[in-house]
């Protein structure tokens, strides 16, 4: 029998196929021979208590755990051993983490798209959505929109389209928001979503100063991606999954990596993912900056019950639990897809980033979105103020944060990872968040927000472990209350 495999044992021979994790090549780092024998594994471990304690004893150690091992916890429905892994996650995400979640806001530029991607509303063969693509004066009235919220940290979206999106659309637009200083606001971090791209291309968007880049993989089943892209250049599964590879080429070493749940077996994507992550760190030292777990959602010309891979509340938070035991120093987002009721309990699982007061619609963020527009990407469940979700997050006793102090001082890949290793996380990442709470609670917040938000930096500086940082961190709160902007470790 084939054992769980070690993340350090790059080539591996499995029956007559090679799995290796180092292979710059799609199908050999997803090789779909060694998904389906995980799957196999994992369905006659499932019931081993000896392997299932063995498994979880591995976890705790807080380095994390293979594909293999995850998927036999997956499979797993023993309700006393999957709660210690609920119990763990939580542990091992307050412990690299801390009570911080992140906060940030999707702009979407522009719908057009080429593609023919079945799931998704910008399909080229969709003739009657609202196709839109913001002129930079747009973006510059949808970024004060969002800076008057307080927002400090945006992922743009788009559509692949090169005669209406092309890559000078991207970067000009990127300038645009860096340059946009409105009262106090200001957007400090700009990560990219955008379709898979050259090596050129991201070197482009590196030296435009983009944070992470975020490409989600939709399926890393090929014969399923091939099916549903069935035109376009997304049709391309190697270019499509290598892109990660080429963006670290191209010097970005923050990204993003997802598949959108829903679309094929939830147990393959699980292991295709960590797999993708194991091979990141395997080739270029350094696994995913983050991880986010959309599901398929309702949108024009969608119906998600048009695809019969849909998983409950219920395994939708196990994947989350298993994922942050998985890959304890990875970020976990989870975005406005999901309700309140959803991400309350995700929070508790492992995710550290979280999107509010989103707008999924082209110039949604300056008009109201009207009830019959139909240019959104996908249905909002979380439609909250942004100040709603902060005081919603203060409330259950999680700290907002608008941090961007790492990807600004240089701490991106490898030296984020180390940080966050190391558990500095409190020495850091901990007392910028409160800085930037302050912030939002100087120029945004509502009395009741303001009011819970300052109690709670006062019982959060305690937490800081470092004597000096504390007090350097002390008297840049005062320098806030002053007027001042902009501080960071």
């Amino acid at each position: 029998m084939v054992t769980a495999l070690s993340v350090t044992e790059e080539i591996i021979l499995v029956g007559d196929y090679m799995y290796d994790a180092k292979s710059l090549k799609a199908e050999e780092f997803i090789a779909d021979e060694e998904v389906r024998a995980t799957l196999k594994y994992a369905d006659e471990n499932k019931d081993n208590l000896q392997v299932l304690d063995e498994i979880i004893a591995k976890a705790k150690l807080g380095k994390g755990l293979t594909h293999r091992e995850a998927s036999v916890l997956l499979a797993c429905d023993n309700e006393e051993k999957m709660q210690e892994v609920y119990d763990l996650a939580k542990q091992i995400k307050e412990e690299y983490y801390g009570n911080r979640i992140v906060l940030f806001a999707p702009l979407y530029l522009s719908n057009y798209c080429v593609n023919g991607c079945l799931y998704c509303p910008y399909h080229m063969k969709n003739k009657h959505i609202s196709r839109k693509k913001l002129t930079q004066e747009e973006i510059r009235r949808e970024v004060i929109a969002l800076q008057d919220m307080g927002h400090k940290r945006l992922a743009i979206e788009l559509g692949e389209d090169p005669v209406n999106n092309p890559i000078e659309y991207v970067l000009d637009s990127i300038k645009t928001i860096y340059d946009i200083k409105h009262k106090n606001g200001a957007i400090r971090r700009v990560n990219v979503n955008i379709a898979a791209t050259t090596v050129e291309n991201y070197r482009k968007l590196k030296e435009a100063g983009i944070g992470t880049y975020i490409l989600f993989q939709e399926t890393y089943n090929k014969e399923s991606y091939e099916t549903l892209h069935p035109t376009g250049p997304k049709h391309d599964y190697a270019y499509h999954t290598e892109a990660m590879d080429r963006a670290m080429e191209g010097g970005i070493d923050d990204v993003g990596l997802g598949v959108l749940f829903g679309l094929e077996s939830y147990r393959y994507e699980f292991a295709a993912l960590l797999m993708h992550a194991e091979h990141l760190e395997a080739a270029h030292g350094v696994g995913p900056h983050t991880i986010s777990v959309p599901r398929v959602k309702k949108a024009d010309d969608i119906d998600p019950t048009a695809f019969d891979n849909s998983l409950s509340d219920e395994m939708f938070e196990k994947i989350i639990a298993l994922i942050r035991v998985a890959v304890p120093y990875t970020g976990m987002i989870i975005s406005t897809r999901e309700g309140k009721a959803v991400r309350e309990k995700a929070l508790a699982l492992g995710i550290s980033q979280i999107s509010g007061a989103s707008r999924t619609s082209v110039g949604g963020y300056v008009e109201e979105e009207p009830e019959d527009d139909n240019s959104a990407q996908f249905d909002v469940s979380d439609r909250r103020t942004l100040d709603e979700v902060l005081n919603w997050l203060i409330t259950l006793g999680y700290v907002p944060s608008f941090c961007t102090a790492c990807y600004r001082e240089g701490r991106t890949g490898d030296r984020f990872m180390t940080l966050c290793k190391n558990k500095q996380i409190l020495n850091c990442c901990h007392p910028n968040a409160l800085l930037t709470l302050k912030e939002y609670l100087e120029d945004y917040a509502s009395e009741d927000t303001k009011a819970k938000g300052l109690a709670m930096i006062n019982r959060e500086l305690e937490r800081i472990p470092n004597e000096k940082v504390r007090k350097i961190a002390m008297e840049h709160l005062e320098d806030i209350s002053n007027g001042k902007r902009d501080f960071r470790f």
